[in-house]
């Protein structure tokens, strides 16, 4: 499935319900973390880390922080060091972030207000990610978000959870309705409102299929990615995009940009 198509996930929209938004990020998180869903990117942000010298990300987009604290703690193991991770968003999800943190320890943070990826605060260091929300962005914005780390200095990933293949789509259209009804009663933390709009009136299950396929439709393959990079106005940076991992959920499409050592 190499095409892209621009349409609209609900999720986007400015008068779609903040409720059944954060009941939707929160089954991805629950998903994404189950999953461990990005386990092939912890190589690839090994590398971003360890070519920039640092030991912080700063993952913009965050949603409701889906596969964050797996990411955290099996990126820490890997390089031997405790690896601080600070969530942001332009419309933060407060209290999944807080249950991250607590969780975590406070290896993982947040910033309470509105953070824009295409102009992020120079206050704001670390590598910067971007997890399962690239795809929201039409290729003018995605754009602006890799001048923007490029201008700073900063290194980037950019990952999402997908091979973006039509066996994909099937099985989100014939697996996911009956997955939704088996796990959200164990999707933490618990919201009464979550199992009202999922068994009741299921405007969460039917959201998180619309805005499913056509998440799958609107992925930019890698080489979308590398053109992509490559019109991006900057010196002495490198890029480099792809597919990593294999298995159902495990497939990892992939840009990494990082500037070169002066």
């Amino acid at each position: 499935m190499n095409l892209r198509l621009q349409l609209f996930e609900l999720e986007d929209q400015p008068w779609f319900p903040h409720t059944i938004r954060q009941g939707m990020l929160d089954f991805l998180r629950f998903m994404i973390t189950k999953l461990n869903a990005y386990e092939a990117a912890l190589p690839l942000l090994q590398e971003l880390l360890e070519r920039t010298q640092q030991q912080h990300i700063t993952d913009l987009c965050s949603g409701a922080g889906g596969g964050i604290a797996a990411i955290q703690q099996q990126l820490s193991e890997r390089m031997g060091s405790t690896i601080g991770i600070t969530l942001s968003d332009l419309y933060p999800n407060i209290t999944a972030y807080q249950y991250l943190h607590h969780k975590s320890g406070g290896s993982i943070a947040y910033i309470p207000e509105p953070v824009n990826a295409t102009a992020v605060p120079e206050s704001v260091a670390g590598v910067r990610t971007i997890f399962s929300s690239f795809h929201h962005f039409p290729p003018a914005t995605a754009k602006a978000i890799l001048q923007d780390a490029a201008d700073k200095r900063a290194a980037i990933g950019i990952f999402e959870g997908a091979r973006k293949s039509w066996l994909e789509m099937l099985l989100l259209w014939l697996a996911f309705p009956f997955l939704i009804l088996v796990v959200t009663p164990f999707i933490r933390p618990f919201k009464i409102s979550r199992l009202f709009y999922t068994y009741i009136i299921p405007l969460i299950p039917l959201g998180i299929i619309w805005d499913g396929t056509v998440s799958l439709l609107r992925i930019y393959p890698p080489e979308q990615l590398q053109r992509m990079a490559e019109e991006v106005n900057v010196t002495d940076y490198t890029w480099r995009s792809g597919r990593a991992g294999a298995g159902v959920g495990k497939n990892v499409i992939y840009l990494i940009g990082y500037p070169k050592p002066i």
